[in-house]
């Protein structure tokens, strides 16, 4: 490549965005002149197809080899430009994103002059990176038609059997000795009252007459090596056994856990005091009537989000911040079918706020047709339970009376306790998936990759990544299914060139850079006559941790090599006149 570039620069106004606090024109202005610059655009959206035509066509007119869109997030566009310089025959490796939205104009409203001083400086310094771009290649693996799942609750089976179904080999490890999870210790379930055991049997059934789907139970994964698309796995069964398989992707769906109120929390540990799975149990078990110790249930009291939406400057080390979703939904669908099999006993409904969201409001409302009352209480003014003689008393301030103090005589309290993240240390140090501030596995992008995580060729499913309903768990494992099928499908996958490389006449090995590398994708070999680091290209993640690491500054980072940072450094200390 020779020294002089061809540059094109696309500024976006995303819909006054961009343009309603960076002086947009200004921008273009002030690349237009710079150094390999060819064309310096404004546009609407650079992400509409219009534009993307328009950027096309000025690639293969002006012959551009470099491309910068200064836009909004990478997480959200990057792909769709690398798609444009593809489609024009420009390695997509030569362009870059400048996010002049989130990183700019969305953090800088208050000062216009300002957001387009730093907006200027953003482009330059994206200008001049892309000016020290090479053209890269993807690094391609063969794909072994194969997947491993993780968990054997509703969310594995489903993907399993979508796999399945597509022509794919799937192996499932469930360490419990049956598969169900959760679902298979419940009766009815809402919102279409069908049985849970009923459901794990019909999943089962199936499952077993799959040629293609093999069921470990008792057994969990020990070991995994290599990386996306060739796996090399190892699981340990009930009897110690070890057996080694290979697979291209692995699925993790291994559910969630019931949280565990306190002793005192709101009465936990008073007779009459139980959490919502206990209650459910008691409720699938009766027949005509409900019965606690002995005697006929004539008023209990629910107290929602017990677990959930804990205050983060209370007394708990590390409290649930979050809403577990489901929560509401089960207790009024629960109180339902209370009043089926005893319409005489009274429930009370004590909440913060009701999230029966979507289609299951309809649930909230035969509820209260069922002799359900719901009574709001304030998130700083908690209900209260004690004992008194042979019943509880449940004090709360009713919210929707305008915070008067109401005590109400119950026989049974039911604590709508929410999900937490089960506990897989050993798993996730495994399979080195990020786990979020929530204690779940975490995705990449919420909306644009809700099943993927960072490490390539693994996904999450179902309740392991949040709290879901039944019905959120299985589109969310159909996703994962997709997502593994259309990896494997195709027989190879493209990974991103941007990997560390090591200059082995500067490197000595001295171990640094493998210890901090978390992807185990650095290891020792002889180079010659002496020993060097080398980098596994399928394990390598483009980090960079051991970057820094190296005393002989002996590793960068293709696409971002140690000379394109400096120059974008540079023009971010230009002085914009």
């Amino acid at each position: 490549m020779s020294d002089k570039r061809r540059i094109g620069v696309y500024v976006c106004h995303c819909g006054g965005n961009i343009s309603d606090y960076v002086d947009v024109e200004k921008v273009r202005d002030a690349v237009k002149d710079d150094q390999d610059v060819v064309i310096s655009k404004n546009v609407m959206f650079a992400c509409s197809d219009a534009t993307q035509q328009e950027m096309i066509e000025d690639i293969e007119k002006e012959k551009l080899d470099g491309l910068v869109v200064a836009s909004c997030s990478p997480m959200l566009h990057l792909q769709t430009f690398k798609a444009v310089a593809q489609r024009a025959n420009l390695n997509q490796y030569q362009y870059t994103q400048v996010n002049l939205r989130e990183q700019c104009s969305w953090t800088h409203r208050d000062n216009m002059e300002k957001a387009t001083e730093k907006g200027i400086k953003l482009v330059r310094a994206g200008i001049a990176r892309t000016r020290l771009t090479e053209p890269l290649v993807n690094i391609r693996i063969e794909t072994k038609p194969k997947t491993l799942v993780i968990g054997g609750g509703v969310s594995g089976l489903r993907a399993a059997l979508a796999l399945a179904d597509l022509g794919l080999a799937v192996f499932i490890v469930e360490k419990e000795y049956e598969v169900g999870g959760w679902t298979k210790k419940w009766g009815k379930m809402f919102p279409n009252n069908k049985i849970g055991s009923e459901t794990i049997n019909t999943l089962r059934e199936q499952i077993r007459q799959h040629e293609a789907i093999t069921l470990f139970t008792g057994a969990e994964l020990i070991k995994k090596e290599g990386s996306v698309g060739d796996f090399a796995v190892k699981i340990k069964l009930v009897n110690h056994e070890i057996i080694s398989f290979d697979v291209g992707a692995i699925i993790v769906a291994t559910g969630f856990d019931s949280y565990e109120p306190f002793d005192g929390e709101y009465g936990y540990g008073l007779n009459g005091v139980v959490t919502l799975p206990q209650f459910k149990e008691m409720v699938d078990k009766s027949n005509g009537s409900l019965n606690l110790n002995g005697s006929r249930v004539k008023n209990l009291a629910y107290i929602y989000c017990v677990g959930s939406r804990q205050p983060e400057d209370g007394d708990l080390e590390n409290p649930n911040l979050y809403c577990s979703r489901y929560c509401c939904s089960a207790a009024v669908h629960t109180a339902s079918c209370v009043a089926d099999v005893d319409p005489g006993i009274n429930q009370y409904h004590l909440y913060r706020d009701m999230r029966t969201y979507g289609k299951y409001e309809v649930m909230f409302e035969d509820a209260g047709n069922k002799k359900s009352l719901f009574v709001r209480f304030d998130g700083e003014a908690l209900p209260e339970v004690k004992e008194s003689d042979d019943s509880l008393i449940v004090k709360v301030n009713d919210m929707l009376d305008g915070g008067e103090e109401i005590e109400i005589g119950v026989d049974l309290v039911v604590l709508v306790t929410g999900m937490v993240p089960r506990k897989n240390e050993n798993l996730t140090n495994i399979l080195k998936i990020p786990i979020g501030l929530d204690g779940f596995y975490n995705e990449i992008h919420p909306k644009l990759r809700p099943v993927e995580t960072v490490v390539a060729g693994i996904f999450i499913a179902g309740s392991s990544q949040g709290p879901k309903t039944l019905a959120e768990s299985v589109i969310s494992s159909l996703s994962a299914a997709s997502k593994s099928a259309g990896l494997l499908m195709k027989g190879y996958v493209d990974l991103e060139p941007f990997i560390a490389e090591v200059n082995t006449d500067k490197c000595i090995w001295c171990g640094e850079c493998e210890k901090s590398c978390p992807y185990g994708a650095i290891e020792k070999v002889f180079c010659d006559t002496k020993e060097v680091a080398t980098v596994i290209s399928a394990l390598c993640k483009g980090g960079g941790v051991c970057i820094p690491d190296c005393p002989e500054d002996a590793i960068e980072l293709k696409g971002y090599s140690d000379n394109q940072i400096k120059s974008m450094i540079d023009a971010l200390m230009k002085e914009v006149v």
